[in-house]
């Protein structure tokens, strides 16, 4: 019964919606992702769930060309004004995976050994280029018996980085709505950021069509996957920058998914590739390794905090705010987008302060996330790895 479409999309609807209502019950304490993921990853152990159920879904093979647009919808969230200040959650999240970097190959290899500590290095980074950069080259070295412990790596950190960033996150927000929000009445500056709003919609009332705006989106997604062939910049920055001036010229609007109503079953649909990301972890494999996940998940979360703490006090950002945008690394899109949704709405009030608390917290925090997952790890990781021999 399992194998039939609806059967197995329906059962991975229920993790989702159990996650979504423990987080709701317990104001975001508990992530919903983090739940789904954890709840996915037992089911799997205990047999109950078939190792074929996400094929037989369906659904995370539309999450895989969902992902371009729905980041293209996160560019049409963050207006260009608001983007010129962000340069210093790059800074934080550069700094973050410094730290990590440098602790996990000065500790971990006095543990263990420098091909265990590199291993881990790229995963704990984020992305999954970074992952397999590492595979290749620890395939390349003939070190096949490695090649799971970053797999594991990967597949477990947001274990540690989705709870630590919603506690910092919830506590950065109770501070906003209070001193920078209540006190001063910001909304209207934070929510009316759309200067050109519709002006090509209403110029050609065709584009109305919400049919022909998700083409629209999807074939500029198309557009920035062959340009990334090209120029080997990640598509996902491309995207990105399309999302950001096809709202600031008046393309699209903001959060131009919503408006077409095509956003909740394409983050759905990624939310089950993240879920589905621990699906070859098995006991056997974490048992083995897990001296060394435990030592890098530990020591890399321990650096990201202290690298992204040392840049918050020099960029003068409040820890509790710069420390989850540096936690980015752990588990990137959509997590990222889905706790600022998640804290957002724990948090507030009312719908104008969770509006206001959402647009705050989503710019740094994606951002960041972009900066560790696409552009550092692959980066670091690249390095680290000419150094194994």
């Amino acid at each position: 019964m399992l194998n039939e479409p609806i059967i197995s999309a329906t059962v991975l609807f229920a993790l989702l919606a159990f996650g979504e209502i423990l987080s709701t019950l317990t104001k975001a304490r508990i992530p919903m992702l983090l739940t789904a993921m954890i709840s996915f990853l037992l089911l799997k152990w205990a047999g109950i769930l078939p190792a074929s159920i996400l094929k037989s879904a369906i659904l995370p093979s539309l999450g895989a060309i969902a992902i371009a647009p729905a980041i293209m919808h996160m560019g049409t969230m963050m207006p260009l004004s608001t983007l010129k200040k962000q340069w210093k959650a790059v800074i934080i999240s550069f700094s973050g995976i410094i730290g990590s970097t440098f602790f996990i190959l000065t500790i971990v290899t006095f543990v263990f050994d420098f091909r265990t500590a590199a291993s881990g290095v790229g995963p704990i980074a984020g992305g999954l280029v970074a992952l397999l950069i590492t595979i290749d080259k620890l395939k390349e070295l003939h070190l096949e018996y490695l090649i799971v412990l970053p797999a594991l790596v990967q597949g477990l950190q947001a274990v540690i980085g989705l709870p630590l960033s919603s506690l910092f996150m919830k506590r950065y927000g109770e501070y906003y709505l209070e001193h920078n929000f209540r006190n001063t009445n910001s909304v209207k500056n934070t929510i009316n950021d759309n200067e050109n709003k519709n002006s090509f919609h209403t110029r050609f009332p065709i584009l109305q069509n919400n049919i022909l705006r998700l083409f629209i989106m999807f074939f500029l997604a198309t557009i920035a996957f062959i340009i990334g062939n090209y120029t080997h910049i990640h598509y996902s920055l491309i995207c990105l920058f399309f999302g950001i001036l096809g709202f600031k010229f008046g393309l699209f609007e903001q959060a131009e998914l919503e408006h077409n109503k095509s956003f909740t079953i394409l983050v759905v649909s990624i939310m089950l590739i993240v879920i589905g990301s621990l699906g070859n972890v098995t006991p056997k494999d974490l048992f083995e390794n897990l001296p060394a996940i435990a030592l890098i998940l530990f020591i890399g979360a321990m650096g990201i905090l202290i690298g992204g703490s040392i840049a918050a006090r020099i960029v003068g950002w409040k820890y509790t705010k710069a420390l989850p945008v540096a936690l980015t690394a752990l588990y990137g899109f959509p997590g990222d987008y889905l706790l600022c949704v998640e804290v957002s709405r724990s948090v507030a009030n009312n719908e104008e302060e969770q509006e206001a608390l959402f647009k705050e917290l989503l710019s740094p925090m994606l951002i960041g996330g972009f900066t560790t997952v696409t552009i550092a790890s692959v980066i670091l990781t690249g390095i680290i790895m000419n150094f194994m021999h």
